[in-house]
């Protein structure tokens, strides 16, 4: 029986590769549709909304869009289940995972940390209450807050959603490496972070596109069983695409993380969520809800902004793929003095992280992030740029150093790690004739996450994480050496497990 449905999923790869490619493309837009209507359903009715207006005709579309989804799932699993054993591709993610709130509405929710200066970080939450306090109260032994500091709230609409309280309140000056437990509008659980070390060694967790589904929760899983100093996200975070609760809700399936250790994010393309046709401006959730420090880097837009970490040793800048960025532009003018201000003598380590990747050899979102090369890629290569990180295609993808199209030692590592598990799932198909392809060193469709480890003032060491159910299987790992340093490397687009 098995076989049968080996032959027929074989049938079907070779008709999307030829003449029926276009059938089944036209196929898999109205599965999404349909699909994306079930979900929006189930989300509304699993948040409390009512679909229809009452109660009967809410519990019909929910059993209809559960019917639905059984169904394509098992579909789904039949198929991978036959797949050939060397064929190791995931099926697509599981439907989203709503975390609930039912707690007090004065009860902070969705707490989450950055990093503000060299010794600050900035504490930020949601209450339901709009007339909650915005306070800290934080000490280094539990129960017992030696400080409290104030800060301010916001709240925003969009349609007939409104915001809770967008609670925003930088704490400090805190000691490096130091562990620190805090409460949040002298209400609700007590937290505990730890600051990032004044010097090196740094750990780093870098996740892109990382929604909220069962792929979601596994990655974070498995991020959370071990530990690390910061967390970079290249974008697109919580998948609501206007669904403003959805919002919510990713802030609260990310909290047991977000709230212990800083997230550094920039924007994606669904974090634009821009209907200008009534009025609603673009970035508005998330610039609400993920305010980063970029008063403190000189920029004027929340979309990009840069920060030190390591006490100096390293400087990470967070570009916005949709936001402007030709030469002229605020972005390429604040860019081109933040690197000038980068003097790699004294600070050996410089990345960057946007969205829509510059170099990529996976079908999915070809040419996308190519006119933004074309703007901005001199200013990195000039500034010696060490790797740089994206997401937007649904894949994990390592390319060799790569300056204007080319191999070249002295430009940056390109990575997309665009896997985190959202609901789109993943991109499956690379192209092997690709012009890039001689330069792509490892690439794989799976879900998981990275690591870096930046070890001393020359080396460091990348690892990336599949999601093997249990356990984070560690499939490409390459040792880096900074481009600061006087030795140079070879350019190469050997195997992985190597050092550059």
């Amino acid at each position: 029986m098995c076989a049968a449905f080996r032959v027929a999923a074989s049938l079907i790869r070779v008709l999307y590769h030829v003449a029926a490619g276009s059938v089944l493309g036209v196929a898999r837009v109205l599965f999404a549709a349909a699909n994306e209507r079930c979900l929006r359903c189930m989300s509304q009715a699993a948040l409390g909304r009512s679909v229809t207006g009452t109660f009967c005709g809410d519990l019909l579309v929910g059993a209809m869009a559960q019917s639905w989804r059984v169904l394509m799932q098992g579909l789904t699993s039949l198929v991978f289940l036959c797949a050939r054993a060397d064929e190791y591709v995931r099926p697509p993610p599981s439907p989203l995972v709503l975390t609930a709130h039912d707690k007090p509405a004065a009860h902070p929710q969705q707490v989450h940390i950055s990093t503000v200066g060299s010794d600050r970080m900035r504490i930020s939450w949601v209450t339901d209450d709009r007339n909650a306090p915005s306070v800290v109260e934080y000490g280094k032994s539990r129960g017992n807050y030696t400080v409290s500091t104030t800060g301010g709230h916001a709240t925003y609409r969009y349609f007939f959603y409104k915001s809770g309280a967008i609670h925003h309140v930088t704490i400090g000056p805190l000691s490096p490496s130091t562990t620190y437990h805090y409460r949040c509008g002298k209400a609700g659980d007590e937290f505990t972070l730890r600051t990032p070390p004044a010097s090196l060694p740094i750990e780093l967790v870098v996740i892109g596109d990382l929604g909220q589904t069962g792929w979601t929760a596994s990655t974070l899983s498995h991020i959370g069983g071990a530990d690390y100093d910061m967390l970079l996200l290249p974008g697109d975070l919580s998948y609501a695409d206007t669904q403003q609760p959805l919002w919510d809700s990713f802030g609260r399936l990310v909290q047991p993380l977000a709230s212990a250790r800083p997230w550094m994010v920039t924007e994606g393309n669904h974090e634009v969520e821009a209907l200008p046709v009534v009025g609603f401006a673009p970035f508005v959730a998330y610039n609400a809800r993920w305010r980063m420090p970029h008063d403190e880097s000189g920029s004027a837009s929340n979309l990009y902004y840069s920060f030190d970490m390591a006490g100096g040793a390293a400087h990470v800048v967070m570009l916005g793929s949709y936001a402007e960025f030709e030469k002229g532009s605020e972005q390429y003018a604040w860019l081109e003095r933040d690197l000038a201000g980068v003097d790699r003598r004294k600070m050996p380590w410089l990345l960057v992280l946007l969205h829509a990747p510059w170099y990529n050899t996976n079908q999915a979102h070809q040419g996308e992030g190519e006119a933004m090369r074309a703007a901005m890629e001199t200013l990195l290569y000039e500034a010696r740029v060490d790797v740089v990180f994206s997401g937007h295609v649904h894949a994990y993808e390592r390319f060799t150093r790569i300056y204007d199209n080319e191999a070249d030692s002295r430009g940056p590592m390109f990575i997309t790690i665009g896997d985190g598990g959202n609901r789109e799932g993943l991109a499956l198909e690379f192209l092997k004739d690709h012009k890039s392809a001689h330069m792509s060193v490892f690439r794989e469709a799976s879900f998981g996450h990275g690591r870096l480890r930046i070890v001393n003032e020359t080396s460091a060491v990348w690892t990336w994480h599949r999601n093997d159910d249990e356990c984070a299987t560690v499939r490409d790992e390459v040792w880096l050496e900074s481009l600061a340093s006087p030795k140079l490397s070879k350019p190469t687009a050997g195997r992985h497990d190597e050092e550059l």
